[in-house]
């Protein structure tokens, strides 16, 4: 009887069960059902304001957003701003997606205000002028050729008397040098005495007896004076044939001389030449006539002045140097030969012409090309363009242009290599690239690549701020 009742209640027990377990599983899958609706839905509508969130920014971005870049590695580009990836200074904007400025050449450099006065950047208007070139020369002062007596003897003998002792003595026109003992002016003397007998009978044998005695350098009074002495001279003086200087001595009391041997050098020192070294470059702008203002090492405190008479035909194959000859009065004879001088000749070869002239620090030079960079006229921000142009002849600080450019253009002529270098960077023409081609640098967002370290290092020493 009683596992009958046990029984029973355990059957209840399990039908109680089965009907709990039936609701409870019925209202676990309509919470799961209602769940999944629910979730749905929301993610759906999650989804969507997502998207529409993102085309939004995606437009506002275009029209607002601003890249960033360092002043001293300007390949460095950013979206946001923050710090340099490679000297870590501060970021600073560069230019607006949505900028409304036009740039008529796709080629030129766009620069902010704050990149030309960190660039240091200056320009001017190219103008014509009469080219002007003023030349600095080294020379020395040398002796005028002109006043250079070379004395020979003009008969064999042996030398009686020296009245020249040593090298630099003074002397003056007709002064006696030496005194000469010869035999064989002696025997042409006899001759003429000779010959002076039979003067109205054979008037041709005196005229060569005399005549000999003429080519010996005996002057018609020494051969008068001994046709009234009626007995030759055996002693002969040899006078000096100008004033100036004896520079040279040949000979010494009691040596024999032949006919023809050099004797004494005299130069006339009251006026000398001044010897310029004027190189190839320089001859194009010299001619005779250019006033000429120089200095004397040795002689300090004085300027001398001169016109230049004479520009030498040859170059000197060694010293590649052509002679520029100014001559000088030289009064006291306190200007001395092999005397250093400083010279200055302005040129005016060009006097009267206008050609078209800019600044050296201009022009960027690489092989035979010469590069400037023409600044774009009415443009909000400073704007160059690269030009290939042609020189003329150099003018002191200046070259003329030959072709290339034109009057009232604009140039840079200061922070001109900032420039190229920037061009460069930027894949545009430039001084070594003149074809164009884009500098890799290995852009990412989170920092500088290898590449692009390697290259900051090449051009940290541009600090330009790029438009």
């Amino acid at each position: 009887m009683k596992r009958k009742i046990i029984y029973s209640h355990i059957k209840k027990i399990i039908q109680s069960i089965k009907e709990n377990y039936i609701l409870v599983l019925s209202v676990l899958v309509v919470g799961l059902l209602f769940g999944w609706l629910f979730f749905h839905s929301s993610e759906e509508i999650t989804s969507a304001s997502h998207i529409a969130e993102v085309h939004e920014g995606h437009d506002h971005e275009n029209s607002e957003v601003t890249i960033w870049t360092c002043s001293m590695h300007p390949q460095i580009r950013m979206d946001k701003p923050g710090k340099c990836p490679i000297c870590a200074m501060d970021l600073i904007p560069l230019i607006s997606a949505g900028s409304d400025e036009e740039q008529t050449d796709p080629n030129a450099i766009i620069m902010t205000e704050s990149a030309v006065k960190l660039a240091e950047v200056q320009t001017m208007i190219v103008k014509k002028g009469a080219p002007e070139k003023s030349l600095y020369l080294q020379g020395k002062v040398q002796a005028d050729e002109r006043n250079i007596s070379e004395l020979t003897a003009r008969f064999g003998g042996r030398i009686e008397k020296l009245f020249i002792n040593f090298t630099g003595q003074h002397v003056r026109k007709g002064e006696k040098l030496v005194t000469i003992y010869s035999p064989e002016l002696v025997t042409a003397q006899r001759e003429l005495l000779e010959a002076v007998s039979y003067k109205e009978s054979r008037p041709a044998l005196y005229i060569a007896a005399k005549g000999k005695l003429k080519l010996w350098d005996l002057s018609d009074e020494q051969i008068l004076t001994i046709e009234k002495l009626g007995e030759p001279q055996l002693y002969f003086n040899v006078n000096s044939p100008i004033t100036g200087t004896i520079t040279m001595r040949h000979v010494a009391l009691g040596d024999y001389v032949k006919e023809g041997l050099a004797l004494f050098q005299v130069i006339n020192l009251s006026h000398v030449w001044v010897l310029f070294d004027a190189y190839e470059s320089d001859l194009p702008w010299i001619r005779k006539g250019d006033r000429t203002e120089f200095t004397i090492q040795s002689l300090p405190g004085k300027t001398y002045s001169g016109n230049v008479t004479f520009i030498d035909p040859f170059i000197n194959a060694s010293s590649r140097v052509a002679k520029i000859r100014v001559e000088l009065n030289n009064p006291g004879l306190k200007i001395k030969p092999e005397m250093f001088v400083t010279g200055t000749i302005k040129s005016k070869i060009a006097e009267g012409s206008h050609e078209l002239m800019i600044p050296k620090s201009s022009i960027l030079w690489t092989g035979k090309r010469s590069v400037v960079y023409v600044k774009v006229p009415d443009h909000k921000n400073p704007t160059f363009i690269y030009r290939q142009i042609t020189l003329g002849p150099e003018a002191g600080n200046f070259y003329v242009v030959a072709d290339g450019l034109s009057e009232g253009e604009e140039i840079a002529t200061n922070g001109t290599f900032k420039i190229d270098a920037a061009a460069q960077l930027q894949g545009l023409p430039s001084m070594m690239n003149p074809g164009c081609g884009k500098v890799k640098t290995g852009h990412d967002h989170g920092g500088a690549s290898m590449s692009e370290d390697r290259m900051s290092d090449h051009h940290s020493l541009f600090p330009l701020f790029l438009k």
